[in-house]
C-alpha cells in the first residue's frame, strides 16, 4: 500500500540549499579546473534535485578561457529562469578575471574581507625565441598557404601587423566582458571609477565600487536567509580513475604548476 504525504498546515518543510564549488583554472579539456563539460552536469542537478531554495556557487578561480566562462555562466542564468531560483556567489580567496565573470551569473555576490575580485580585462602572453635560436645556429623552416597562417610564431621576429589583429581581437574579447559585468551589476557599479581597467579589488572595497554585494560567508549567511534548519546538498566535480589512483602523475604536475602560475598573479 502506498502512503501520501499529508501536508499539514503546522507542518514546516526543511529548506535546501544546492552547493557547487568552481574551484581552478577556467579551461577546457578534462584537466581543466572548471569547464562547461565539466560543470554542466553539476549545475542541472544543483537546480533540479530536491527544489531548492537557492544555489550557491563557492567560487575561487584566477579566471582562464573566456569562452568558457561565457558558457558556464550562461548556463547558469538559463537555468536560473527555467526553474526560477535565486543564485549567490561566496568567493573564497579569489574571483579575477573568469572567476569574476562567474560570480556575475549570480543575483548576489558575497565575500570575505581579503578576498579578491575583479581583473576586468583580457591577456594574452607568449615568448620569443628567434634571436635564442639564431644564436645556436637553428634555422626555422615554415610554409603556409594564407598569408597570415603563422601569425604570431615564436620562433620569428614580431610582426607588427600581427600584434595589431591580436589587440584587436582582445578588444573585442573585452568588450563582451564588460558587457556581460554591466548587463548582470546594472546600477550598482560606481559611475565615478573606471571599473574595467584589469585592476583588482579586495573585500570591502570591492563592495564600495559595486563589484560585489556584502561581507559574508555560505553557511551562516544561507541560515540567516533559509533558517537554522536549512539543508546543504554539495555538487562537487569527481576526479577521473586515473587521477584517483595516481596514473596521469606527470600530466597532472604540469596542470598544478600552470594552476598555480595563475593564482600566483594575485599573491596567493
Amino acid at each position: 500500500m502506498r502512503f501520501m504525504r499529508l501536508k499539514l498546515p503546522f507542518r514546516k518543510d526543511r529548506k535546501s540549499v544546492s552547493v557547487v564549488r568552481l574551484s581552478g583554472v577556467i579551461a577546457n579539456g578534462p584537466r581543466a579546473g572548471i569547464s562547461d563539460q565539466a560543470c554542466a552536469p553539476l549545475l542541472e542537478a544543483a537546480f533540479r534535485k530536491g527544489k531548492p531554495s537557492a544555489v550557491a556557487l563557492v567560487i575561487n578561480s584566477p579566471g582562464g578561457s573566456p569562452v568558457q566562462s561565457s558558457l558556464i555562466g550562461s548556463r547558469i542564468r538559463r537555468l536560473a529562469a527555467e526553474h526560477d531560483v535565486p543564485v549567490y556567489a561566496f568567493v573564497e580567496d579569489v574571483a579575477a578575471s573568469g572567476g569574476y565573470w562567474l560570480a556575475c551569473a549570480a543575483d548576489k555576490i558575497y565575500l570575505d574581507e581579503s578576498s579578491i575580485v575583479g581583473s576586468i580585462g583580457v591577456i594574452s602572453a607568449s615568448f620569443g625565441a628567434h634571436e635564442f635560436l639564431n644564436r645556436q645556429g637553428f634555422e626555422r623552416r615554415v610554409y603556409t598557404a594564407g598569408k597570415s597562417k603563422s601569425m604570431l610564431d615564436p620562433f620569428r621576429p614580431e610582426n607588427p601587423e600581427d600584434v595589431e589583429r591580436l589587440k584587436g581581437s582582445l578588444e573585442q574579447i573585452h568588450d563582451v566582458f564588460k558587457t556581460h559585468v554591466t548587463s548582470r551589476r546594472g546600477g550598482r557599479l560606481a559611475s565615478d571609477q573606471d571599473l574595467f581597467t584589469g585592476e583588482i579589488w579586495l573585500g570591502q572595497k570591492a563592495i564600495d565600487v559595486g563589484l560585489a554585494d556584502h561581507i559574508g560567508h555560505l553557511v551562516p549567511t544561507m541560515k540567516d536567509m533559509f533558517g537554522d534548519k536549512v539543508k546543504f546538498r554539495v555538487f562537487g566535480q569527481r576526479r577521473s580513475i586515473a587521477q584517483r589512483f595516481g596514473l596521469s602523475l606527470a600530466q597532472d604536475a604540469i596542470a598544478l604548476i600552470e594552476e598555480r602560475t595563475a593564482y600566483a598573479r594575485f599573491g596567493l
